[in-house]
């Protein structure tokens, strides 16, 4: 909606502002009834294509796995040797699996609980705070500064195996995060919600390319484009800067740099950036550690009966399969907020500007091979899919694919009413905080943002209500 629609909206609506309680907006805070989030799509439910339900079923009880470095006799080996995490689940919780971080960190405990016994916990890493990984913009020269000619961005896990007795010899040291935190070199994503990712990734490209035509006609100075797959140059569409084309990519890659296990897209142990690129990579005694050989995931047609999936292939999956998370009623102050508020904040949220990036419907999905709650869908994710510069404020200086350092993909706002944490970096649980970090200089949001700001404090929490609605 353009700003002189939006001068009439407040304008029309300055009456009942007058009459209305302008007590200071809140953030109606995480909705904890329950929603059905985490359910698989009706279809599958249905096992319409017969075998579907089972599919779901596998990959979710792969998904909530632990893995081991060897030896565990469920056959869930290849953790490590570097790893922050030791299931999907551990980091994909919140309200359910394939969620984003939950309440308590799991990573919080891992040294005392002998994940890790030899590893010191990092820092910013809290009982109470985000699941996390951190990644370091840029090399560090060797007096320990940041070498602003020398990008890095790779992921520097936080664990390793050493000490474990199911780890051999393999020693290893982590990274060095309190030099780097004193550098100011370090850049944190939490995990990204996968509800609904199938139908998000059963787009075809000219539904998000109409779509980004007709969200280039507006007055708020929003631009966005897309990142692209170098190898086949189509939209990509998973993960914070949207670098992931598939959900098979999505999981593969997850698989290898979250937890260390090599697999049939990533089939290699991966080291550091600074052993990969500065060094000689991994040492010899800490290669083949689960001691069956690369991959480590795989598919298995040995055995009698039908062959077995590879946990990435499940993993997919399941992640495929998996329902959008549902809209549900909100709670502020322990009283049940009224419908007429939320619709009030929905059209509050189009006539501001949200909705130029966040665009209600993505699109309508193709016709799905897989089943049919993927077909010819209405996809209300909250989200354009494409690449925005949101400024100096929330930049990470990672690039990904042609996502520069301060690109990141619009986060799909469905399920918002249940997540804790907020911001690619998870630096708040506050809504109102997480809007305001969108304006800064360079920011394509700062329009918006003025907007938000000129808002009566009800209408901001007409706003805040709605959003949590999601």
């Amino acid at each position: 909606m353009e700003k002189s629609h939006f001068a009439l909206l407040v304008a029309c609506s300055a009456v009942f502002l007058l009459a209305a309680t302008e007590s200071t907006p809140v953030d109606p805070g995480v909705q904890t009834a329950q929603r059905g989030t985490g359910a698989a799509l009706a279809s599958v439910l249905a096992n319409d294509n017969p075998g579907i339900l089972s599919f779901f079923n596998d990959g979710q009880t792969r998904f909530q796995a632990v893995e081991s470095v060897s030896g565990n006799a469920a056959g869930n080996n290849g953790l490590g040797p570097r790893f922050n995490s030791n299931s999907c689940s551990s980091c994909h919780a919140q309200p359910a699996p394939g969620g984003s971080g939950a309440a308590i960190n799991p990573q919080a405990a891992f040294v005392s609980q002998g994940v890790a016994p030899d590893d010191a916990t990092p820092s910013f890493i809290t009982p109470t705070g985000p699941t996390r990984e951190a990644r370091f913009p840029f090399f560090l020269n060797s007096n320990g500064t940041a070498n602003l000619n020398s990008p890095n961005g790779g992921v520097e896990d936080l664990f390793t195996v050493s000490g474990r007795s199911d780890a051999g010899s393999c020693k290893l040291s982590q990274p060095d995060f309190a030099e780097a935190l004193a550098a100011n070199d370090v850049i944190f994503r939490i995990p990204t919600p996968v509800f609904g990712a199938g139908l998000l990734e059963n787009l075809d490209d000219s539904t998000l390319l109409n779509k980004q035509a007709a969200n280039s006609d507006n007055d708020f100075g929003i631009s966005g484009t897309f990142n692209r797959s170098g190898n086949d140059g189509t939209i990509t569409r998973f993960g914070w800067k949207a670098q992931n084309k598939s959900l098979h990519m999505f999981a593969g890659e997850a698989y290898n740099v979250e937890m260390g296990v090599s697999n049939l897209l990533f089939p290699q142990d991966r080291p550091l950036p600074e052993e990969d690129q500065q060094g000689r990579g991994l040492p010899a005694n800490c290669l083949n550690l689960s001691q069956g050989g690369y991959p480590e995931d795989t598919n298995n047609p040995s055995l009698s009966g039908p062959a077995i999936l590879d946990d990435v292939s499940a993993f997919a999956d399941f992640m495929r399969t998996l329902a959008p998370p549902p809209s549900g009623g909100v709670v502020l102050n322990g009283t049940a907020v009224s419908s007429t508020s939320i619709a009030d904040g929905k059209s509050i949220f189009g006539a501001i500007g949200c909705a130029t990036c966040h665009n209600e419907t993505t699109g309508t999905t193709q016709p799905s091979s897989i089943t049919g709650s993927l077909s010819k869908a209405a996809v209300h994710a909250y989200s354009d899919l494409e690449i925005h510069h949101m400024g100096t404020g929330l930049a990470d200086n990672v690039s990904q694919g042609n996502a520069g350092g301060d690109q990141f993909r619009t986060a799909p706002l469905w399920g918002l009413g249940q997540r804790i944490f907020l911001l690619h970096d998870g630096r708040t649980t506050d809504l109102i905080s997480a809007i305001q970090a969108h304006q800064s200089n360079g920011s394509e949001a700062n329009a918006v943002i003025d907007n938000f700001d000129s808002l009566s404090n009800a209408q901001m929490q007409e706003l805040l209500n709605f959003l949590r609605s999601l």
